[in-house]
């Protein structure tokens, strides 16, 4: 995937890129009255965008990490950072709460799964809503800085929970700017999130951005199944979908500089230190352990793990020592200072223990090393023990993997850390709570075979080193260009409303024609409110001009729907006509036997559980419907009221998400007024293909169809109906043949005899797709309501004069229908309207 070249259309200029964190990358101290320092910090965000910064013009927009009140010496700081690309942002009094308030005392905790903090009763200058207005106050304030420094046409990627509602903000200025936005820690399970009180608002200000990315795939489907279950949005493979506009949701793992580690332990610097610390432990076998002192880190887990260990490994007391460094964070935090003194209490029993006056089990440190000296002690260790309760990604076990090329150590990792989806080939994966697996996954590290060791080393290696820091900020970039450009190209005006009179006149000059149409919403009778029987039949108004359609030698119609065979039957049985139930999966020409392109392999167990879940809600929800077919169920709320409907779908997908699809292979569609959970690969374009192949076979075509008009009110996801007409039209290769060897035919289907013509000659102005209602389609064009359908179709059946002298019905009829019908027209204009008032575009065809 390559980046767009900005730089063309910007007449050779480098396109700019800011990069927004809270915390500049560099360390500044004053020198002096209006002087200071500055160092850029190695790591981090630094070396995940060597790649980028290469492409772009780079400024960093962040917090420069020290308080500055004087405005003369904010202005000499300014002018120092400039020098390094850094634009301060100057948070002032409303750090505290923001920072140490909203970000860690209430964010990080949700986020790493360790659920809301109690609100302290007594301190009423810090409450959750003090905490949270100057949150947003702060995003505010990187705002600002934005805005006094945004050029026309730059990119600005924000990071991490402390700008969650920058994204918002920056849409709100400007809505073309081309905003990204990356999580740095874990992504909580809806359960855990759904407790923070802001948390409708958080979400939908970072769906305002353009991509969102994420560490692994477990944080990406916790967070579509948050937004679903919150939101009651759609989720997709893509992302969210919400009104119409898709937020692409995708997964970037972090990575490290493996060159720069591997440089360092080559260093002499790094060989003396490394032969020391050898020397040091001579006949013991090192453990390692790096981490901050943090309460996700799991270290008190893994000194009762090695307590353990040592319990029942006496032979390994005095050949074995556990080094770890805890690096100090947020001493003022009485949690930490807890943690700290529970640490130190575990250390000095397990050395009491198991030492002796000339060596000791554990060397804890309470102190940030040198990296020099850090590289030597990852070269030097024999095992690397991770017991994070929950991690992002925890880089640790990447920097332990590039500094091992000699020793081929063994990785000992949490499976709560974000690396564990990326290093447990090469790892052992352990569960911190149990300190029996951990002991074990010790014992095990420790004994471990020479020929093992190397290949693990070497399939964690590999990935370390081709997943690297460069190439996550590549990746990310890369996908955000590519998915603002294909969304710029793809953006198209509202479709035009149907040009029926254009339309009749090409269809009565064509030769063989192919009608495809759906059926909720398109032939369907009109339900209202006082309906009292929600069932699915034809509109009593098209029953006559649909015969005579039917009837017509040049005319093929095939009824598309998700609607399930009994239904299909039931309506249309009587009529010369294709019937495709359950999206195709089900086929029959009205007067044959069904026959199905059902996969053998296909799972069905969810479906008795899942029904029951739609049953209890349709019980509990006056006007609402299911229907059930053999691969799919739709719920239905649109009769119901509206906003109680909304909140019932929400429950719904929370009990169908925790119990009867919980592994299902099933996609779950959030359409407008319905909920609908039908198998894997369940769709209307998957199946065209077959469905034109068998009515090949079964008419005995040898003249292709040479006119299309496809027509419904179809699920977003259904409507690459639409595009696969377009397909054929660019590339005419659609033969009977080909279709009959295709991977979608089911060998249960009878053999098909082989044709050489294509089954489409379809040029461009012979094709009209047209979807009712909508504005958001990939239709060309647009229909306003399903009573004009009653009209066009009755257009239809007389359009060809000799279709018009075989029936009886005559056109003073179709011009009483089609007056009939004129009160129930609304404009495009108008619809749109409608649409921006109630904010719902999806639609559902059963």
């Amino acid at each position: 995937m390559m980046l767009r070249n900005d730089a063309d259309a910007c007449g050779g200029e480098t396109p700019r890129l800011l990069v927004v964190a809270n915390r500049l990358p560099v360390s500044a101290k004053k020198t002096g009255e209006n002087s200071w320092s500055l160092e850029m910090s190695p790591g981090g965000l630094v070396s995940g965008l060597l790649g980028v910064t290469a492409q772009f013009d780079t400024k960093w927009v962040g917090w420069p990490g020290v308080d500055v009140n004087d405005e003369a010496e904010k202005d000499a700081l300014s002018q120092s950072l400039a020098k390094m690309k850094c634009i301060p942002v100057f948070l002032g009094e409303v750090f505290d709460q923001y920072y140490n308030g909203y970000c860690n005392g209430i964010l990080w905790p949700i986020l790493h799964h360790m659920g809301l903090p109690q609100e302290d009763p007594h301190d009423t200058n810090k409450t959750f809503q003090t905490q949270y207005d100057a949150y947003k106050k702060a995003n505010r304030m990187f705002l600002d800085v934005i805005v006094q420094n945004y050029q026309e046409g730059d990119i600005v990627w924000c990071h991490d929970y402390h700008l969650m509602f920058l994204p918002k903000y920056l849409k709100e200025y400007n809505n073309k700017i081309k905003v990204g936005w990356f999580l740095h820690s874990p992504f909580p399970s809806s359960e855990v999130y759904k407790t923070l009180p802001s948390r409708s608002e958080l979400l939908r200000s970072i769906l305002t951005a353009d991509l969102l990315g994420f560490h692994t795939y477990d944080f990406v489907k916790h967070f579509i199944s948050t937004c679903t279950r919150i939101l009651g949005v759609e989720g997709t493979h893509e992302g969210i979908v919400d009104q119409g506009r898709v937020t692409r949701v995708a997964v970037f793992p972090i990575g490290i500089d493996p060159d720069r580690f591997i440089r360092t332990c080559k260093l002499p610097e790094a060989t003396q230190q490394i032969n020391e610390l050898k020397e040091k432990f001579s006949g013991k076998k090192v453990i390692l352990g790096v981490d901050r002192l943090d309460t996700i880190k799991g270290i008190p887990q893994k000194y009762l793990a090695f307590e353990k260990f040592l319990e029942e490994n006496p032979n390994w007391r005095d050949k074995v020592v556990l080094v770890q460094i805890a690096v100090p964070t947020r001493n003022d935090v009485p949690e930490y200072r807890k943690l700290k003194k529970q640490v130190h209490g575990l250390v000095g029993r397990i050395n009491g223990r198991f030492g002796s006056v000339s060596s000791l089990p554990i060397h804890h440190l309470d102190c940030s090393v040198d990296f020099t000296y850090l590289c030597a002690l990852y070269a030097t260790a024999d095992v690397m023990l991770v017991t994070s309760l929950r991690d992002g990604m925890n880089l640790v076990s990447y920097e332990f993997v590039a500094c091992q090329e000699a020793k081929k150590g063994v990785l000992v990792l949490s499976e709560f850390a974000g690396a564990g989806q990326s290093l447990g080939a090469g790892a052992l994966l352990v569960n911190p709570w149990d300190v029996t697996e951990v002991s074990s996954a010790i014992e095990e590290a420790l004994t471990m075979p020479a020929e093992e060791r190397e290949k693990r080393h070497r399939a964690n290696f590999q990935y370390v080193n081709i997943h690297s820091a460069k190439k996550w900020g590549d990746d990310f970039m890369s996908v955000l260009n590519d998915n603002i450009s294909e969304s710029e190209m793809q953006l198209r005006e509202i479709p035009l409303e149907l040009p029926q009179q254009d339309m009749i006149q090409r269809y009565s000059q064509s030769n063989n024609r192919l009608i495809i149409v759906g059926f909720y919403g398109t032939l369907t009778a009109p339900m209202s409110s006082e309906t009292k029987e929600m069932d699915l039949k034809l509109n009593p108004e098209l029953k006559g001009t649909l015969r005579a359609l039917c009837n017509d030698p040049k005319t093929t119609v095939v009824v598309l729907s998700r609607s399930g065979r009994d239904i299909l039957d039931k309506n249309f049985g009587k009529y010369n006509m294709w019937l495709a139930a359950e999206n195709g999966r089900f086929l029959k020409y009205s007067t044959g036997e069904w026959v199905t392109n059902m996969p053998q392999n296909m799972n069905l167990d969810w479906v008795d559980g899942a029904k029951n879940v739609f049953k209890y809600f349709t019980d509990r929800t006056p006007r609402s419907f299911f229907e059930a077919t053999e691969t799919s169920l739709v719920w239905n709320y649109e009769y119901a009221d509206v906003e109680f409907g909304r909140a019932q779908a929400r429950d719904m997908l929370q009990y169908l998400w925790a119990g009867p699809i919980s592994n299902a292979s099933v996609d779950v569609v959030r359409g407008n007024h319905s909920v609908e959970v039908h198998a894997v690969g369940e769709t209307k374009e998957t199946e065209m293909g077959r469905i034109l192949g068998e009515i090949v076979h079964r008419k005995s075509m040898t003249t292709p169809f040479d006119f299309v008009f496809c027509i419904g009110n179809f699920l977003e996801k259904d409507e690459d109906i639409y595009t696969f007409f377009e397909s054929e039209i660019l590339s005419p290769k659609l033969s009977h043949e080909t279709r009959s060897k295709s991977p979608s035919s089911n060998h249960s289907l009878k053999k098909k005899k082989k044709v050489s013509f294509n089954v489409l000659d379809l040029k461009k102005e012979n094709y009209f797709s047209a979807a009712i209602g909508q504005t958001h389609t990939k239709a060309r064009y647009v229909i306003h309501s399903s009573h004009d359908v009653v009209d066009l179709v009755h257009k239809l059946a007389v359009a060809d004069p000799t279709t018009r002298m075989t029936n009886s019905f005559s056109d003073s009829e179709i011009y009483k229908t089609r007056n009939a019908n004129a009160s129930s027209k609304s404009s495009i204009s108008s619809f749109r309207r409608k649409e921006l008032e109630n904010g719902d575009t999806g639609q559902i065809d059963m």
